[in-house]
């Protein structure tokens, strides 16, 4: 264990670890995802896809040991106890931090199947991880600047990932807030809330409207951290600290999923409703966690 050197070469540790496990899991990616861009053919796709997936579950096994040699955890997770690995997901959680993102994956690995997330349109040109990502069939979406007709088109290319996680057991999670959680933020937004931003639809509704009928539940999670917000740098430093992760299991309300749900007009409305429920139940949740 190296949890007694100092905090930069803990920091150093770290960065070798994630910079040589994500290259050499992407280079084991290349094979199938070329596989998947020359033979598209549904078992070929199947095949590929079970082989990436594998390997995402190899490079965060690999990350929560690297998180574990440099910090003790102390962590405090509950709601993992029905959960199925072969299942279908939809997940949403509070975002705070870059943090959350492997926290969240390790929390979840083995739980349920490996977590694709909705990324910026940008994040697919990031030398490496991008390519990953792209192989993955990540969700890209643009999230500004964008006339009718682009914020239509990106929304197609969107359902067309999620359509194809209707092949293999897929988790798809979104951060509802969009953003990480600020002071800023929250005040230029005038959220109602008092620790978390306001909650957005789109991601939710594209993805219940493309394979809602798959989805087992919505695992509702709330991550706090009681010692205050940690960054990137402090993960990779052994500064996490103390996490608390709660999750829900939440029945996804039958009109969401129903054959005629997309083509309502106030379909995005009603979702809205119900993550704005979710979203005040969470914010007392989170007072209540960190008061404990």
């Amino acid at each position: 264990m190296l949890r007694w050197l100092p905090a930069p070469l803990k920091f150093v540790f770290a960065a070798l670890c994630i910079a040589l496990n994500t290259l050499l899991i992407v280079l084991f990616f290349l094979p199938f995802a070329l596989l998947k861009l020359c033979l598209p053919a549904s078992a070929v796709r199947r095949f590929a896809d079970r082989c990436l997936n594998a390997l995402a579950d190899a490079w965060v096994r690999t990350n929560t040991r690297w998180m574990e040699i440099i910090e003790a955890r102390r962590w405090q997770v509950s709601g993992l106890g029905e959960l199925n690995p072969r299942g279908w997901y939809l997940v949403s959680s509070n975002h705070q931090s870059w943090a959350d993102v492997l926290v969240l994956q390790s929390v979840f690995r083995g739980r349920v199947p490996f977590l694709k997330f909705f990324l910026k349109r940008e994040l697919i040109y990031v030398p490496v991880i991008g390519l990953a990502w792209w192989a993955l069939d990540f969700p890209f979406m643009r999230r500004s600047g964008r006339t009718l007709a682009a914020a239509n088109a990106d929304i197609a290319t969107a359902r067309k990932s999620c359509e194809k996680f209707r092949d293999i057991p897929t988790s798809v999670i979104n951060f509802l807030e969009g953003t990480r959680f600020t002071p800023a933020k929250h005040a230029a937004q005038k959220s109602p809330y008092r620790h978390l931003l306001k909650p957005k639809s789109g991601g939710a509704s594209i993805a219940l409207g493309t394979m809602g009928e798959l989805f087992e539940s919505m695992l509702d999670v709330t991550i706090v951290y009681p010692g205050g917000v940690p960054t990137f740098i402090d993960l990779m430093s052994g500064r996490l600290g103390r996490v608390i992760v709660d999750v829900r299991s939440l029945p996804i309300p039958r009109e969401f999923v129903a054959p005629t749900a997309a083509t309502d007009p106030h379909y995005r409305t009603h979702i809205q409703a119900w993550l704005n429920d979710i979203w005040a139940e969470k914010d007392a949740r989170i007072e209540t966690l960190l008061k404990g």
